[in-house]
């Protein structure tokens, strides 16, 4: 793997604006990668199909699943002032989205420049203070001092995405990753790496990789994915949130610089535990570092997908994000790595007879 032109794709994928719905730049950024190493389809809601090119047709199908949204808002109505009232795209914790920049989309496809702003604290009283923050009492302030101005100069109209701004960094110092959107361009980043990584292989399955739209909004790219597919097995590669700074150490299990993360479980998929125990045992063979994890919330795109048809054995192969569903998040380049390098010895080692003994 060529480290600086993978962080150049991680970059690209970090940086596209694509909230769920709206995955436009995504595809835009994966396309002429895609396009050498297999054939490409788009569809309707913007999921992305690669099918590599040296499949045959007539082997085990492995789907490798990312979703390539990222969380965000939407403009919900324009106040009298010119400030923006929005909704939240994916889960956020409320006091975590005042005081930073975002990009506001107008009518004409343009993304202005914008602040997510809440009511200054020289004109709050005591009780509003101490009160929670509401959604309602976040606006988002592009500089407009009035509805109408927002309107006809600004080009603002409702309906239209509200992204995070911030641009990708790489720290060589300490191998770190910072930018946003990491849940999950980085899962889209490890599609392109893995089908490059394989590129000539001669393998005894089928390769289709698919960045499934609207993950964060309850799977519904995925679901419509694992049905076009109809995968005999499936890795889906994920942005997870680290839990390092936040728990007590002995519940640490998906730490940054540590390895990508399996889980067994999490709120709606308990893990093929055949399938998991493999991938877990290969790692340890090969000495490819990894955490796994009990998780008892969240869920991936692993939830439609392994619902497929008869039943589709899956495990997720998660890099941990630190802050993931906030405007930054901070990845190990090397977790990165590793769950690619995890993905293709699996598939290097996948035949009939082992998928069905799943």
């Amino acid at each position: 793997m060529n480290k600086q032109e993978t962080l150049k794709l991680i970059e690209s994928f970090s940086n596209a604006k694509g909230i769920s719905g709206f995955e436009d730049e995504v595809i835009d950024v994966a396309l002429p990668y895609a396009q050498k190493l297999g054939n490409t389809h788009v569809d309707r809601m913007l999921n992305l199909f690669i099918e590599r090119e040296e499949n045959t047709g007539d082997q085990p199908k492995i789907l490798l699943d990312a979703h390539s949204d990222e969380v965000g808002f939407m403009v919900q109505a324009i106040c009298p002032n010119g400030t923006l009232r929005i909704i939240q795209i994916g889960g956020w914790v409320n006091h975590n989205i005042p005081a930073h920049k975002v990009w506001v989309r107008n009518k004409h496809g343009e993304y202005l420049p914008g602040i997510t702003a809440s009511k200054p604290p020289h004109f709050m009283t005591e009780a509003e203070r101490k009160a929670p923050l509401e959604m309602k009492d976040i606006t988002v302030d592009v500089g407009a001092t009035s509805r109408e101005e927002a309107i006809e100069k600004f080009g603002v109209r409702i309906g239209e995405p509200v992204v995070p701004d911030v641009s990708f960094t790489y720290i060589e110092a300490t191998n770190l990753m910072v930018g946003k959107g990491f849940d999950n361009r980085l899962g889209c980043a490890s599609i392109i790496k893995t089908l490059e990584t394989l590129k000539g292989e001669s393998l005894k399955v089928d390769l289709v990789g698919a960045m499934a739209s609207q993950e964060e909004v309850g799977v519904r790219g995925a679901t419509v994915t694992a049905q076009v597919v109809k995968p005999d097995l499936a890795i889906i590669f994920e942005g997870c949130p680290a839990d390092d700074t936040c728990v007590q150490d002995y519940m640490v299990q998906t730490a940054i610089k540590k390895g990508p993360m399996l889980r067994h479980i999490d709120a709606r998929m308990i893990t093929n535990p055949r399938y998991q125990r493999y991938a877990l045992g290969l790692a340890e063979e090969l000495g490819i570092p990894v955490q796994d994890a009990v998780r008892s919330n969240g869920s991936t795109n692993g939830s439609a997908i392994h619902l497929t048809g008869q039943g589709c054995p899956c495990i997720v192969i998660g890099i941990p994000v630190r802050y993931a569903h906030t405007h930054y998040g901070i990845s190990s380049f090397t977790d990165f790595e590793n769950g690619v390098k995890l993905a293709c010895e699996i598939i290097k080692r996948m035949d009939k007879e082992m998928i069905f003994s799943f």
